[in-house]
């Protein structure tokens, strides 16, 4: 055998080795589960925006799913590349990847794309970002790190420190306008800083801070945050207001039954404008079955149990609390946009993780999804 022969052989033998080896220590079920709703996306991106493209905006059948493809594919690269990197190399990019992704929210009022009355996107040409989706997984991680910090040992200045950042991100975020995320990072701060061990007193004290700023906002911006208050008074009261939307995503499970009305055969994607993205558990409802929907959020479910029970292998407190915090992130996103779909919730506009259209929520979904993987790998198969 020659040398050529000989590198490309030995080359083979590795990539076989560090594959069998990342097979080991992976947690097979969470990455399986991960595959599913990604494929799963997919699936349901083909039926939900073919006739968006096609009927309503005169482009190609397949305009849409073209695009989720590509992110998909480019949500699964990143996610394997993050669980691939080593634990310790990922904790110390932490700051700078957070870093990062605050700099662009921080850009949206100033170059963001104002769409329907909204300025959440940044547009780069090729696509348009929304960076609160990079922003919220990192924004985790680094309420993880400031709450295990080894200085300060006063723990009340890291709840402080942790505090503080909380309202940077959702002071841009009200500036956007944009209530559902602030609602979600809000629900995912607390349930992160009381996994902590936090007191209870303290949590009240920050939640009736968070209650006063609000309703200071509504009272002396109302022109900017009345919508909060018309929302609200919409879904207790639906004779006050248009409530289409969301009447017409229950109606459309309602429809749709236990089995279904058939690939292809619902007309919500058709009647409601961001049907694919804010409302797919509806339209999947609609033509598969309210089965379905209730088997996807069980996989979701899944998921955060696998990811709650490798908490108590971890010796690291960080991983402990991230992992909690990030498995809270998952499934209060999952649950606000199932409550919005069934009218359980006022609108958010809330995207469903994995499935739902859209390269930025994919990409959200890819990273959260690559350190749950990277921070439940089993350490005991662990090669240098």
């Amino acid at each position: 055998m020659n040398s050529r022969g000989y590198v490309e052989n030995m080359s083979k033998n590795s990539l076989k080795f560090y594959f069998i080896n990342y097979w080991r220590i992976i947690d097979k079920k969470i990455l399986i589960s991960f595959f599913i709703l990604f494929f799963l996306g997919l699936f349901f991106s083909f039926s939900s925006t073919s006739p968006l493209a096609g009927e309503r905006l005169n482009k190609d059948y397949y305009f849409f799913f073209t695009k989720h493809f590509i992110f998909t594919f480019l949500a699964i690269l990143i996610m394997i590349i993050i669980s691939i990197i080593k634990t310790e190399l990922l904790i110390k990019l932490i700051i700078p990847f957070f870093t990062l992704s605050f700099v662009l929210l921080v850009l949206v009022p100033v170059f963001g794309e104002e769409v329907k009355g909204a300025k959440r996107w940044l547009d780069f040409y090729f696509f348009r970002l929304q960076p609160i989706e990079i922003v919220k997984p990192f924004f985790i991680l680094m309420t993880a790190k400031i709450l295990t910090l080894e200085k300060p040992k006063n723990s009340n200045i890291k709840y402080f420190l942790g505090f503080t950042l909380l309202s940077s991100v959702i002071i841009l975020l009200i500036d956007q306008p944009d209530l559902g995320q602030s609602i979600l990072l809000i629900g995912s701060w607390i349930s992160t800083v009381f996994i902590s061990g936090v007191s209870l007193i303290y949590i009240f004290i920050l939640f009736s801070i968070s209650l006063v700023a609000l309703s200071l906002l509504l009272f002396l911006l109302p022109e900017k945050f009345g919508y909060i208050l018309n929302r609200l008074a919409v879904f207790f009261d639906p004779n006050q207001g248009d409530k289409f939307q969301s009447s017409s995503a229950l109606e459309a499970i309602r429809l749709g039954g236990l089995t279904g009305q058939g690939m292809g055969e619902g007309i919500l994607k058709e009647s409601v404008p961001e049907a694919h993205t804010d409302y797919v558990i509806a339209v999947i409802s609609e033509e598969y079955g309210s089965t379905v929907s209730i088997i996807i959020l069980i996989i979701f479910l899944y998921i955060s149990f696998r990811i709650i029970k490798n908490c108590f292998n971890q010796d690291s407190q960080f991983l402990k609390i991230s992992l909690s915090g990030l498995a809270t992130l998952l499934i209060f996103q999952t649950f606000i946009h199932a409550g919005v779909n069934t009218s359980l919730l006022p609108t958010t506009g809330m995207t469903l993780p994995f499935l739902s259209y859209g390269g930025s929520s994919l990409i959200s979904s890819a990273i959260l999804a690559g350190v749950v993987l990277n921070f439940t790998k089993n350490k005991a198969y662990l090669y240098d």
